[in-house]
């Protein structure tokens, strides 16, 4: 004899209770009540180092498609075949470049924020200024995703910050490296507990205590260059500060209890990257966080597909025909994943009973064209968290080297950010909007 439920139970309650798997199903058992409010805005933000494949000579386009239009008119490429499922929901943008970045050989660092490491005008990358706006109200404000590459810096095409994100000065953002360390920061671990919690919060602001100085008096005998040092030093020490209230209001939340086992370390590039990414989605669904980057591996990547090259020489495609394969296949493993990750938003339901994907926006993209090219980056955009923007289509902007900040801003507008510019800037990319 079946058990007839007649209290209903929401999946919001079920989710606070931690009582899901990576991906939860809808159970006929749980009622879903009607959604008491829009869902709230999310955006992903994805890349990695030296782009991909271009056309050559005679032999036809690889990734990038040589006319503008729809997806069902004009078909895809190679590169991008594997998203074919998705081609009604994606938007290919052309004509992009990084104004603020210079370096053929930095790679990743400056794609957020639109500036080189070191110019400090660049600021906050747009994902650390969506996290303000529509971050403030979850556990993290934003989840800063990286992987630990065995070749550092441009050897990977990551130049040289740590991630994609960076601080308020321009800086870099370190992000969580590994799937394991995603594992212990979004799930509870034996013997947490607020008071234990407390105590190592308590310990480390009387760290910060014992380096504070007093900046004023200090300040008035040092060299120019010397105050920016200390102005440097302070605005590190008051973002630690911040971070600390913040996991000090945390305290007495518990976090979620894991319904998986923990992660082994070093497993290769596509397992890798499929965990991280499951791991995301299950941070966005329990709404721990609405705003994440992650810079992907790319030395894992390739050793996982039996690739010899290095990264760097991969690039260099154009050598000989092998090494063009070899690029042109870690251009559809890639896809791939950015594929699978879509499925996975698009299966996955909220605490609402809302489809995930309908609140996202999602960017896929690099500061590097292909090889060492700076000029007309790849952006690939997906999601339905911008209501304004139709996908399906390959968009050639008219003019060339449009700011990619426009892109960062139209999107950043899009999510409901109320800002008026960002960085390099001039307005948004009206090309975009319905």
């Amino acid at each position: 004899m079946s058990t007839i439920v007649t209290d209903p139970i929401s999946r919001r309650s079920l989710l606070r209770q931690g009582a899901c798997a990576l991906a939860l199903p809808f159970l006929d058992s749980v009622s879903r009540a009607a959604p008491t409010a829009s869902a709230p805005k999310r955006m992903i933000f994805l890349g990695g180092g030296y782009g991909f494949t271009d056309s050559y000579h005679d032999k036809g386009p690889s990734f990038f498609p040589r006319e503008a239009g729809r997806f069902s008119s004009i078909g895809l490429t190679k590169g991008l075949k594997p998203l074919e499922r998705h081609q009604e929901d994606l938007t290919l943008i052309s004509n992009l470049t990084n104004l603020g970045v210079h370096n053929p050989h930095g790679g990743s660092g400056g794609y957020l924020n639109c500036g080189e490491y070191r110019e400090h005008k660049a600021g906050f990358s747009c994902d650390q200024i969506a996290a303000k706006t529509i971050g403030k109200d979850t556990r993290f404000t934003s989840l800063v995703l990286t992987a630990r590459e065995p070749i550092p810096g441009q050897g990977a095409g990551h130049g040289s910050g740590l991630s994609l994100s960076a601080d308020g000065r321009g800086r870099s953002i370190p992000g969580i490296p590994t799937p394991l360390g995603l594992y212990r920061t979004l799930f509870a671990q034996k013997g947490d507990s607020p008071e234990k919690l407390l105590e190592r919060l308590d310990n480390q602001q009387s760290i910060l205590d014992l380096v504070r100085i007093d900046g004023g008096s200090v300040k008035r005998t040092l060299a120019r260059e010397d105050q920016v040092k200390l102005d440097e030093y302070f605005t590190s020490i008051r973002e630690i500060e911040l971070g600390l209230q913040r996991e000090e209001q945390w305290a007495n939340k518990p976090k979620m209890e894991a319904s998986i086992e923990a992660p082994a370390e070093g497993l290769p590039g596509e397992k890798e990257i499929r965990l991280m990414l499951d791991m995301l989605v299950l941070a966005l669904q329990t709404d721990m966080t609405r705003v994440a980057s992650y810079r992907l591996p790319v030395c894992s990547l390739i050793t996982s597909l039996g690739i010899s090259l290095s990264p760097h020489s991969l690039s260099h495609y154009g050598f000989d025909s092998g090494r063009r394969a070899a690029s042109e296949q870690r251009d559809g493993k890639l896809m791939e994943l950015f594929a699978w990750f879509l499925d996975r938003l698009k299966e996955t339901t909220d605490s609402e009973g809302r489809r995930l994907y309908d609140s996202c926006i999602v960017s896929y993209g690099s500061n590097l064209r292909t090889g060492h090219g700076l000029q007309s980056v790849p952006a690939l955009l997906s999601g339905g968290g911008a209501e304004r923007i139709k996908h399906g289509r390959h968009v050639v902007l008219p003019k060339e080297n449009t700011s990619l900040a426009n892109y960062w801003l139209t999107l950043l507008q899009q999510a409901g950010v109320e800002t008026p510019n960002f960085h390099y800037s001039d307005g948004e990319i009206s090309e975009l909007l319905a």
